[in-house]
């Protein structure tokens, strides 16, 4: 299997698990205030991750001796800085996200999968003030999944409200942090660790936040406690962490449209588990997201140019 293959699956994995989780943080909202599920999230995809990297580490190590394994446990200059600022911009991304779903008042998972999945968008637009190289066929699809995204999840006539945009800023500060993370990846930052960090900087700063704007109660958290394992252990500890280490070998913008199936994935939860009922239009709009990722995915050749013959 090539590595853009076995990328590829990773991040089709880690949006199936992503798309599953707005149902746990819809059903969540009623229950805990978002900075409180946020950091309790966060500190559970930090400890899931200790672990994790001892276990890499050691086979990656097996021939040094043990005090020269716990040297290679710290993290270089690199990876601290690559987790501490990817840390920041998915407290952004997921405040917004989790807050925002709490206001909407209908459709809350479809409607965020729908606004969240706009940083396929985003991402090639700032690509391109970065000067990064962009594919010509993302110009084809990203209008084309753009469709079906907006097929698939607003049931009505979009009007914006408070919860809209702040899952509009979400979608925008998670296509800083897809743009964050292939940047230190190409730097040479360690992509397990650089996880590690950025849930613990998240979870150390919406606790922060979450004992100055709310009032955590241990009740309601033991409440929500299912849907704050899933989202710490699968969510933060698994999907992300598939992210950045499936982000070496991936491109980024197309990377960003395999992530983006979250959506789908998202409504597809919505009706197995709260009983949410695809229309016709809605599976229409899977079917254009899934053109949409299958194209990204295609290679187009360059023909090259013929030399021209000198003539005798």
């Amino acid at each position: 299997m090539s590595k853009k293959i076995r990328a590829n699956l990773m991040l089709l994995l880690a949006a199936l698990i992503w798309g599953s989780t707005f149902v746990a943080q819809t059903t969540a909202s009623d229950t805990v205030e978002p900075f409180t599920f946020l950091f309790s999230r966060s500190f559970l995809g930090f400890l899931f991750l200790i672990p994790i990297i001892c276990i890499f580490n050691l086979n990656a190590n097996k021939n040094l001796s043990i005090d020269q394994q716990k040297a290679t446990l710290k993290p270089n200059k690199i990876t601290l800085i690559a987790g501490i600022v990817c840390g920041v911009a998915l407290t952004i991304a997921s405040y917004s996200q989790q807050i925002g779903i709490s206001l909407m008042t209908d459709n809350a998972s479809g409607k965020a999968g729908f606004i969240t999945a706009l940083y396929i968008v985003f991402t090639p637009i700032f690509g391109i003030i970065l000067k990064r190289k962009v594919p010509k066929i993302i110009a084809l699809c990203v209008p084309i999944a753009t469709i079906g995204f907006y097929l698939l999840c607003i049931k009505s006539d979009f009007t914006v409200e408070i919860g809209d945009l702040l899952t509009l800023l979400c979608a925008i500060f998670f296509s800083f942090h897809i743009l964050v993370i292939d940047y230190f990846m190409e730097k040479g930052a360690d992509p397990v660790k650089t996880s590690c960090i950025q849930f613990l900087v998240v979870g150390i700063l919406s606790l922060i936040l979450a004992f100055i704007f709310e009032k955590p109660d241990f009740t309601n958290i033991w409440n929500a406690k299912l849907e704050i394992m899933y989202a710490g252990f699968l969510s933060s500890g698994i999907a992300y962490t598939l992210q950045i280490i499936a982000q070496k070998d991936a491109d980024p913008t197309s990377a960003t449209l395999l992530m983006s199936l979250e959506s789908v994935f998202a409504v597809l939860s919505g009706w197995i588990v709260l009983g949410e009922t695809l229309s016709l239009k809605e599976l229409f709009g899977c079917l254009l997201v899934f053109i949409a990722v299958i194209l990204a995915q295609v290679e187009i050749p360059i023909p090259k140019k013929k030399k021209e013959q000198k003539g005798n």
